[in-house]
């Protein structure tokens, strides 16, 4: 477990994002990716705004997803066992790299065809809470033509990222601007903060 967590954090350290393709098992992938189904058939998934509870723009046009926020009492097997796995992380975070982080929050993002995310950095300007942006990713068999990719921008270049299942991305939620672009197949993933509160 601490080898796999390794790797994400020493490409972190080397580039600046972490990427681990086998972060989470194709078991828990698969999982995650059926409870996303269920939600879409439960319509439980709600369009996402940005900004936090001071500050937030109804009206915003930069994102068109749509989430689900994951929660340990919803009993559900493979959410509990993501969120185990998080806070494992997390805990190993902590002890080689004394980060503090203390909570964590997590939630399931479905771009449907088309949909998007502009350009924007994940910590909030009146709120600097959340310390690293963690995503994990749940679409199988993803092709580079289908879109959908990460752009991570650093020192004038861009990092492309494609949104294969099992793959996690981690980097600095104030450093890193990013953005999320349209694909032509729906795009599943659980994207989420670890914090110092």
């Amino acid at each position: 477990m601490n080898d796999q967590f390794d790797m994400l954090i020493d490409s972190y350290l080397d580039k600046k994002i972490g990427i681990d393709s086998n972060f989470l098992t194709k078991r828990l992938s698969d999982g995650l990716q059926q409870n996303i189904l269920q939600l879409q058939k439960d319509e439980l998934l709600t369009a996402a705004g940005i900004g936090n509870e001071n500050v937030k723009d109804p009206a915003q046009k930069i994102r068109s997803d749509k989430i689900y926020w994951m929660d340990k009492s919803h009993g559900n097997i493979y959410e509990q066992e993501f969120l185990q796995l998080a806070q494992n992380f997390i805990d190993h975070l902590n002890s080689t790299c004394y980060t503090g982080i203390n909570c964590c929050e997590f939630h399931y993002a479905v771009y449907e065809e088309g949909s998007s995310y502009g350009r924007h950095k994940d910590q909030f300007k009146n709120n600097s809470h959340r310390k690293y942006s963690l995503i994990s990713y749940l679409n199988e068999n993803w092709l580079e033509e289908e879109g959908g990719q990460l752009l991570v921008y650093q020192n004038e270049g861009v990092q492309k990222i494609l949104p294969r299942s099992q793959t996690a991305v981690f980097f600095k939620s104030d450093e890193m601007e990013h953005e999320v672009t349209k694909a032509t197949r729906q795009r599943m993933s659980i994207s989420g903060w670890l914090k110092v509160m």
